[in-house]
Formats: structure tokens, C-alpha cells, sequence
């Protein structure tokens, strides 16, 4: 029998919380098993502060340095209900196939058809200059996008688009 490690847990018994240090080890068997430890007591209607001084107070028992304050951070969240409905009924309509047909081509690098949907549904949601399109990207989560898309990327989609004008609407014609 030999012991794994330790942690802290929470407890419910009913509607009371419980802390409690278990260890967790194996048995003469090899198998994985608990026991408490100590218990450290309820927690539910604690005042604010009191189990940041247990923490630091069992930090000091164990010769650790006190956790610094938690500093949470985190990254603006994307927009992605109008984009996705959009995409969903662009995709029902046929663009994406007509578009797809009417601009294909061996020599292009570029995703022509996700380039200009991008441009369609910024004009929708949030009608910008390209330059500001590149902007509204950064805000959306776009479906089916090319991983980095610059402002000459959207202005040779629309090259594109201006090149095959008669074949994208006979496209979008037979849909």
C-alpha cells in the first residue's frame, strides 16, 4: 500500500458543503482508493476572505510560498448567432455551390466563395469598407474561413467576382 497524493475536496451532505483533505493511494491490490485525511469543516456560509485564509494558512503548514491573488483573464468572445444563421441560408440557397462553380479556377489561391460571403454578410451585419471588414472578421466567428485573410486577399475575391459576372448569374440563375 502506498499513497499517490493528496488534494482538497468539497462534500455535500444534504445542503451543507464539507472541505476535506483526502489522500488518495492504492491498496494491496494495486487499486485506486481514497480516505479522508482531515476535515476541515463547512464551508457554505463562509464569509468572503475565510477560505483564502485557510488556503494561505495551509501553504505556510506546507512550507509554500502564498498563491498570489488569481488573476483571471481572457479573450473577447466572437460573435456568431447572424453569421451562422446567414451561413445556414446561404448554403440552403445554393450560393455556396453557385459561386463555387461560376469561380473555379486552377490558377487561384485564394477561397473566392468564403472571401466574398465574408463581404456579403458584413454588409448585412455590419456595413464597412473592406478595411473594416477585415475588422468585423476579427468579431465573428465565420464558418469555412481561410485561416489569415488581408485586404488585398478581399479585393482580388472581388476581381474575381467582377472577371466571371456573366457566369456567376447564369449560376445563380439555375438555382
Amino acid at each position: 500500500m502506498y499513497s499517490v497524493g493528496m488534494f482538497v475536496r468539497i462534500n455535500k451532505s444534504g445542503e451543507r458543503r464539507y472541505l476535506q483533505v483526502v489522500e488518495s493511494y492504492r491498496n494491496e491490490a494495486g487499486q485506486p482508493r481514497h480516505r479522508v485525511v482531515a476535515n476541515l469543516g463547512r464551508i457554505d456560509g463562509m464569509e468572503d476572505g475565510h477560505l483564502d485564509t485557510l488556503i494561505r494558512g495551509l501553504c505556510r503548514v506546507a512550507g509554500r510560498d502564498e498563491p498570489a491573488a488569481l488573476e483571471i483573464t481572457h479573450a473577447p468572445a466572437k460573435a456568431f448567432g447572424d453569421v451562422f444563421a446567414l451561413h445556414a441560408l446561404w448554403k440552403d440557397l445554393g450560393f455556396d455551390r453557385a459561386l463555387g462553380r461560376a469561380l473555379r479556377s486552377g490558377k487561384r489561391k485564394l477561397d473566392v466563395e468564403a472571401l466574398v460571403r465574408a463581404m456579403v454578410f458584413n454588409r448585412l451585419c455590419d456595413p464597412t469598407s473592406k478595411l473594416g471588414c477585415l475588422r468585423w472578421l476579427d468579431t465573428v466567428a465565420m464558418p469555412e474561413m481561410p485561416p489569415q485573410v488581408e485586404h488585398h486577399h478581399l479585393l482580388r475575391a472581388m476581381d474575381a467576382l467582377m472577371d466571371n459576372v456573366d457566369r456567376v448569374e447564369a449560376e445563380l440563375a439555375k438555382q
